[in-house]
């Protein structure tokens, strides 16, 4: 309850607009807020550390809009009954600084105090010489930025706003912490359970060692890894399972380089094997992360058995371009393989729109992937200079075109020119990628090698199910889907008209109808495709390039090695020369 001495702190963690002008939300989200974990557990240690003084209590109320419809009257009548409180939008993306501005209106005008923060801040206040157009115009409706991480800040932002004295820009980068003993990222179970899982998650480490020119979290969060203790990790684990939940998404960029990953996952190991937790993971790693020893042997007891991995590119020249040079192409195939020899199931995203990417070339590399690399789910992305990007600054400092509206910065739509590309050309390759890869022979083909490793081939079903589905059916990328599209007649972009309820709901209620009969056909399709994988298991005769052991493979009977032959060095290819001889 609110009282006269107390402070409101309502945090959001806002979605974006899809193309018709609605807010992209769901019953069920797919992934949690790692930000909305992260700040909900600083302020929980504010709170009990009474950095507003011993009599004056913190009040905090968490939303993810991408599960749940913000109650904006509902928080300004709240508001009312604090001496003071802080609307912050944090976590905020490119593509949601948008939305996260027109709620911020309703706020305002109520003279209820909003700050901003998130990656698409940071990272424009850490790679540009000036604030951009759109963080200024924030700025002068009296919007506070928030530039950097929170730990070790947050107490200064609520004493500011308690006083009635936020400051028009709190710029704290290049001051990223140890997270080592830091306060615990933690959603309550109200929360999680608005996710499709039941997914919580947790940050191991932050920072990326490696230099990536479409990157924004090495400019934001820096190349050098801080980590939390396996401590640490255990006791988000177990105040997690306290409120029933046990699955979590590790966010760190690459897992593998957080300094502290074995005795993370060995804590883990020993959480499941000796006590018995029903404990898992999702983790990101990079390609080179098998060549580490034990790495994944000990991912795979700790139960991090669903990977993430930036395969970005087949080409070697856009891999070199956009200095993706730890991603070395000769070596996927045996990565992929030793994941999958450990029960992993294994996602990779893949970029489209290097400058020497061509519709051809792009559905050339698609078959190569499917023929010859042993990946469960494939997901595309658009090459987008994302604001705290290297790429993005280049564009800037060239004054080359780049797409004005921010809400299109969602790594689905084109947004830069291409020299090889139309924008139209690059927008229907980037659909017709999802097409070629999510077919109906390459379902059962991944499926057959589920089977042949005893992978759950349930689980991996439903992973192409939501994979493929989600574009080929909702038109959204994986990453913002969820069950059962909401959609709110009045929470259309500003702008645009809102539609008569004679028409609007009508219509709603013909989508919501013909969705679910076109969602119901496609998982008889994948059914059907699984009873047959079953019913006939692959015979030890049929030869699947992408399940033969590398050791045992002639590179010359791979299209991937030989396309890119002028790029793989002489030194493996006379290892191969030498196999071969042997054999």
């Amino acid at each position: 309850m609110g009282s006269p001495k107390n402070f409101l702190l309502v945090l959001i963690k806002p979605s974006h607009y899809d193309d018709d002008g609605y807010v992209i939300q769901w019953i069920r989200s797919a992934i949690p807020s790692n930000t909305l974990a992260v700040l909900n557990g600083l302020a929980l240690d504010c709170e009990a550390r009474k950095v507003l003084g011993e009599d004056v209590a913190i009040d905090i109320d968490l939303y993810d809009e991408t599960n749940t419809v913000i109650p904006i009257r509902s928080i300004i009548r709240k508001m009312k009954g604090y001496a003071s409180g802080l609307v912050g939008f944090v976590g905020v993306q490119t593509n949601q600084f948008p939305r996260a501005v027109d709620l911020a209106d309703h706020f305002l005008k109520a003279n209820i105090p909003v700050a901003i923060g998130g990656f698409h801040v940071s990272g424009s206040v850490a790679m540009l010489p000036t604030l951009p157009r759109d963080l200024q115009a924030a700025g002068e409706k009296g919007i506070s930025l928030f530039a950097g991480e929170a730990e070790g800040h947050l107490d200064e932002v609520l004493r500011d706003a308690y006083g009635g004295k936020l400051k028009p820009l709190y710029n704290f980068l290049n001051e990223g912490r140890s997270l080592e003993s830091s306060p615990s990222p933690f959603l309550p179970v109200q929360i999680v359970k608005n996710t499709f899982r039941r997914l919580s998650s947790f940050d191991a480490g932050r920072g990326c060692p490696f230099q990536c020119s479409f990157c924004t979290i090495i400019n934001v969060q820096g190349r050098k890894s801080r980590y939390r203790s396996a401590d640490d990790i255990e006791h988000i684990i177990r105040a997690n399972l306290q409120q029933g939940v046990g699955r979590f998404f590790i966010t760190d960029d690459d897992f593998a380089r957080n300094s502290n990953w074995e005795a993370i996952l060995d804590r883990c190991i020993q959480m499941r094997e000796e006590e018995g937790l029903a404990i898992s993971f999702t983790a990101q790693v990079d390609v080179g992360a098998y060549k580490i020893p034990r790495f994944i042997e000990k991912c795979a007891r700790a139960g991090c058995n669903n990977i993430f991995i930036g395969l970005e590119n087949l080409n070697p020249d856009s891999l070199a371009g956009a200095k993706k040079l730890q991603n070395k192409i000769w070596q996927y195939r045996k990565m992929l393989q030793a994941w999958k020899d450990h029960g992993c199931t294994t996602v990779a995203g893949y970029i489209l729109g290097f400058p020497t990417d061509t519709p051809e070339s792009i559905a050339r590399d698609i078959e190569i992937i499917k023929n010859e690399l042993p990946l469960d789910g494939l997901e595309f992305f658009c090459l987008t200079p994302l604001p705290g990007s290297e790429d993005h600054r280049k564009h800037c400092e060239r004054g080359a075109w780049i797409e004005p509206d921010m809400n299109k910065y969602d790594l689905e739509h084109v947004t830069m020119g291409h020299p090889l590309m139309s924008k139209e050309e690059w927008q229907r390759t980037y659909r017709n990628a999802w097409k070629q890869y999510y077919t109906e022979e390459h379902i059962e083909r991944v499926l057959y090698r589920a089977a042949a490793k005893d992978q759950d081939i349930y689980k991996v079903m439903f992973l192409l199910l939501c994979l493929g589905g989600s574009i080929a059916l909702e038109g959204i990328h994986p990453l913002e889907a969820g069950m059962f599209r909401l959609k709110v007649r009045t929470m259309r972009r500003p702008g645009m008209p809102l539609e008569n309820p004679l028409m609007f709901y009508p219509r709603r209620a013909w989508e919501i109808a013909s969705l679910s009969v076109r969602w119901l056909n496609l998982v008889r399709r994948f059914f059907k495709i699984l009873r047959r994988v079953q019913r006939h298991p692959q015979q030890s005769g049929e030869v699947d390039l992408a399940m033969v052991p590398v050791e045992d493979q002639h590179d010359e009977d791979l299209a991937l090695l030989q396309v890119y032959r002028d790029h793989i060095p002489v030194s493996h290819i006379a290892k191969q020369t030498v196999t071969a001889a042997q054999r």
